[in-house]
């Protein structure tokens, strides 16, 4: 029997990349945010699965083709690992809200197939987002969330309280401060 890993778990856009309005629809729009791969570099050198669970409604919206969609991820992993840092999986959904799946964030599915897929301990398990869906994903999957002030987070940081969520959850500025929330002061530990 194998022993079941923790992973680390990241929203992409306004985690990992700059966040659109009319979303992000080819890798001329896509843009990294400040100090993700100082980031991402410290948790390649860790022993955590690094997953990026994303929604890219864009597709079933019919905004881009779901072929774009895996070239910016495919790219977005190339340009990482060249940084020396590392993706090990990406799982997107690529639902309308309006289609009621169970793989788009709040819902846990795809935290779920990854875990099946990847052996992860979802109890050990980190959830780095920056909305409050992203919150509620990461409690429904069970594990823990970070909420990021990127992105979203600065305007959504106040539905926290509204949801009674803010004591579930860590607020940091960025991603760099998550890994080091989750490095360093990891109360879970």
């Amino acid at each position: 029997m194998s022993v079941r890993k923790p992973a680390i778990f990241l929203d992409r856009d306004g985690v990992i990349n700059e966040n659109r309005s009319d979303y992000v629809k080819s890798w001329d729009e896509y843009n990294f945010l400040p100090n993700v791969f100082d980031a991402l570099v410290q948790l390649a050198n860790s022993d955590y699965l690094i997953v990026v669970i994303s929604n890219q409604s864009p597709i079933g919206r019919g905004i881009v083709q779901k072929e774009v969609i895996e070239e910016i991820n495919r790219k977005m992993i190339a340009e990482i690992q060249r940084r020396g840092g590392r993706i090990d999986a990406i799982y997107y959904c690529p639902h309308s809200p309006e289609d009621n799946c169970k793989c788009r964030k709040p819902e846990p599915g795809l935290f779920f197939l990854a875990a099946q897929n990847l052996d992860i301990d979802m109890a050990k398990s980190f959830f780095v987002g920056d909305t409050v869906s992203d919150v509620e994903a990461a409690i429904n999957a069970g594990c823990k969330p970070i909420m990021v002030l990127t992105g979203l987070g600065e305007e959504q940081k106040p539905m926290l309280s509204e949801n009674a969520y803010d004591t579930k959850v860590a607020v940091v500025n960025d991603l760099e401060a998550a890994v080091r929330f989750i490095m360093g002061s990891n109360p879970w530990k």
